[in-house]
């Protein structure tokens, strides 16, 4: 593979980053006017904090009784695995800066070692309520629906019998016991694997002996006990064992002649967050494979064992992995409660949400009607903007790329990827596309955590078919959801465009709210080419009309916007801002938005995950409301919408009223200043109102929704006043959809 960056474009990309953040602090510069006081220092909740109390709400959905029984148990799993990467990100990022000195006091005034101790106190104390919560009420509710976890010891003699069976075909076989003793090194436990603790007895000489089972991490860890029967009132039982009761109960077969004296389970989190010097790579590809290979074996940050295991065990696996008290998790058994997602198969519609098939946009749906399918001609009538997954991913964005890489009169795609599904049809779009002779651009971006081999192996199969593939700009990810089509028309070449708040993963999709934005206007034509020259090639002076791109003009142009609310309300004329975001973190823009609820700007938030923003303060925000919508599906798109416009020329004349933007980008540091980002200007009116009416629908009290109150709490407002259940907005949604299919 060629050399991806050569010295020049360093040069030329420290330049760059310099003069942006020399732009960026001159823009944001505020003298203070004079009836201004100075905002107070404790101003901002700790981010890490405030994501702790993003994955209490999640377990709250998994302890409501209102949620349907088999979701509440996937919700339960969803808060093990986020809390898994909080801990391999986050808690390792912030444990290496704080060993290494270099961490610095939050903007929240935390010190680095306040911070670590805050996080250990909120993270035992939610892991701890989850663990029992999923003991004592969720596998005994799951049981009264006849889907129940059980010991070897409550199984018939027929389901031992058969069981046994299948450890010595299936699992015996692959198991590998590690023992330690001076011959024999403490093994290496590889990260988020379910191992056995065993100690053992020589009978002979009374000894005792240390020795590690891992548990089999390429089988399912819950084991069907019998094929499925009826009972007396013909109710089906689903029984299950986990896998490392199954070879508990078998420990013999591992360790014949030896005594068992005890085997627990535990578990090891290690630090999997990736670090790589691009400036100095002088392969991107090769410096990611090795630093993947690191990540393999970082630092433990966490051990998990079960309550049930004895001082001695634990000390000696606290001694040997080298965790300090705080690092240590005891938990009542199973431990990782991600083993609830293997549940979802279970064939019980009435224990999970209602079946909902997205439908096709209304839009591309009149014209497929009378044109058979054509997408171009859809997007040539009108801007098209799509909402998933209520409106199908398929038959709109992948339906597009598919079209333009069978459409002979299209000359060129190109296209960003940041996380798509395993059997891409995207990528099959590319890759079709490249093999028809057309001009392919795939832009994949190679550091998106956690999907990094994926997406490597993704790159070298386009390569290998021909696509010009290219990893972006160095010391940046390349975030923003893009594509570009430029096809041969009657009057010339048109680009066809789409600019999303979402991946281009189908898999996704269909559980992720996203938007996008399907249009042929030249403008934003103009402004994608623009950006992926940029992207590709040297371009670093690009200016764009219907686009902020970080790092250079999203937060400036955010910032800009709420200032011009401010002066409109200092004017007396009607102020307001509308947010829907994952996270809510960077400063800057949360002072220019307290200046603005003190001009007398109403601003209303809907964030899913993080607000290091406080709300309802009495002089500081008295008028910014924060919701937290989370549900069934992901709430992932992101609108800036602004009550006043300032009149810019947008296409062919002056845009006024309200003003909405959507896209990638996060009020985060990492979108604003490390990241490549997009938002793209909606500008058909009532586009413009789907928008705002889909904050307001959210923001609204009738709406069930978690409201943020100003000491950071969430409250979940879930049941009006006469105790009836409120409306979900993603109920309203589905049903909106729904009525729209149907033609009503």
């Amino acid at each position: 593979m060629a050399q991806i960056f050569d010295a020049p474009s360093k040069a030329i990309l420290r330049s760059q980053i310099a003069e942006h953040i020399a732009e960026t602090d001159k823009n944001d510069r505020r003298e203070n006017l004079p009836d201004e006081q100075p905002l107070p220092p404790d101003r901002f909740f700790d981010r890490e904090l405030s994501w702790l109390k993003f994955n209490q709400r999640v377990l709250e959905l998994a302890e409501d009784p209102d949620q349907p029984l088999l979701e509440r148990s996937n919700f339960a799993a969803i808060f093990a695995s986020n809390l898994d990467e909080f801990f391999m990100v986050r808690v390792a990022g912030l444990k290496r800066r704080i060993d290494t000195g270099i961490a610095v006091t939050a903007a929240s005034g935390l010190s680095p070692r306040q911070q670590l101790r805050a996080i250990s106190d909120q993270a035992h104390r939610l892991q701890d309520e989850h663990a029992r919560y999923v003991v004592d009420h969720i596998l005994p509710a799951l049981a009264e629906e006849h889907i129940v976890l059980l010991g070897w010891d409550k199984l018939t003699a027929a389901e031992q019998e058969r069981l046994s069976r299948y450890y010595r075909q299936q699992v015996f076989p692959v198991l590998t016991p590690l023992a330690v003793d001076p011959a024999h090194p403490f093994p290496y436990i590889s990260g988020n694997s379910i191992n056995l603790a065993v100690i053992v007895e020589n009978p002979n000489s009374g000894k005792s002996h240390f020795a590690r089972v891992k548990i089999p991490d390429n089988l399912n860890r819950l084991v069907p006990v019998s094929d499925l029967t009826e009972d007396e009132s013909g109710n089906v039982r689903y029984g299950f064992i986990t896998m490392e009761n199954l070879i508990i109960a078998h420990l013999e077969s591992l360790f014949p002649g030896m005594i068992i004296k005890e085997a627990r389970s535990f578990r090891v989190t290690r630090n999997e967050d990736i670090d790589v010097e691009e400036d100095d790579a002088e392969n991107l590809l090769n410096a990611m494979e090795k630093e993947l290979l690191r990540r393999r074996f970082g630092p433990p940050i966490r051990l998990e064992i079960s309550d049930a295991t004895s001082p001695f065990l634990s000390q000696l696996l606290a001694d040997q992995l080298g965790v300090s008290a705080e690092e240590v998790f005891r938990l009542p058994a199973p431990l990782d409660m991600t083993v609830l997602f293997e549940l979802g198969g279970i064939d019980r519609p009435d224990l999970k949400y209602r079946p909902f098939v997205p439908t096709t946009n209304r839009q591309i749906a009149e014209v497929e009607s009378s044109r058979a399918q054509d997408i171009f001609a859809a997007i040539r009538e009108h801007d098209i903007l799509l909402h998933h997954p209520y409106d199908s991913f398929s038959t709109s964005v992948q339906a597009f790329l598919a079209q333009a890489a069978a459409d002979p009169k299209v000359l060129a795609i190109k296209q960003t990827l940041y996380r798509t599904s395993s059997n891409s049809p995207i990528i099959d779009a590319l890759i079709d596309a490249a093999h028809a002779g057309k001009q392919v651009l795939a832009l994949v971006e190679i550091k998106a955590r956690f999907d990094e081999d994926a997406n490597i192996a993704w790159a070298r199969k386009l390569e290998r078919a021909g696509v010009h593939v290219v990893y972006g700009i160095v010391g940046l990810k390349t975030h923003c959801k893009l594509s570009l089509v430029v096809r041969q028309e009657q009057d010339g070449l048109k680009r066809y465009c789409h600019v999303g708040t979402g991946n281009y993963n189908p898999k996704t999709a269909r559980i992720y709210t996203d938007l996008g934005l399907l249009t042929c206007d030249p403008v934003v034509g103009q402004d994608l080419t623009r950006l992926f020259n940029q992207l590709s090639g040297y371009a670093p002076k690009s200016s764009f009309h219907r686009l902020l791109v970080a790092p250079r003009t999203v937060r400036l142009g955010i910032i800009q916007r709420i200032r011009r609310e401010e002066e409109a309300a200092r004017a007396g004329k009607e102020a307001w801002i509308k947010i829907k975001v994952n996270s809510v973190v960077d400063e800057k823009t949360i002072d220019a938005l307290y200046r603005a609820s003190q001009a007398g700007v109403k601003i209303d938030i809907v964030e899913r995950g993080i607000c290091a923003l406080k709300p309802g303060v009495p002089g500081l925000s008295d008028n910014i409301r924060v919701r937290s919508i989370l549900g069934r599906f992901l709430e992932h798109s992101r609108i800036y919408a602004f009550a006043n416009s300032d009149g810019p020329q947008i296409g062919e004349g002056p845009m006024s009223g309200p003003e909405v933007w959507i896209g990638s980008a996060d009020l985060m540091h990492r979108n604003l200043d490390r990241r490549v980002e997009a938002l793209v200007r909606i500008t058909a009116p009532e586009q413009v109102q789907e928008l705002i009416d889909y904050i307001d629908l959210q923001m609204a009290d009738t709406t069930a929704s978690w409201h943020m109150q100003p000491d950071g709490t969430y409250v979940h407002v879930s049941h009006a006043e006469d105790g009836s259940l409120l409306p979900d907005s993603q109920d309203v949604l589905i049903k909106r959809h729904t009525r729209r299919k149907s033609g009503h």
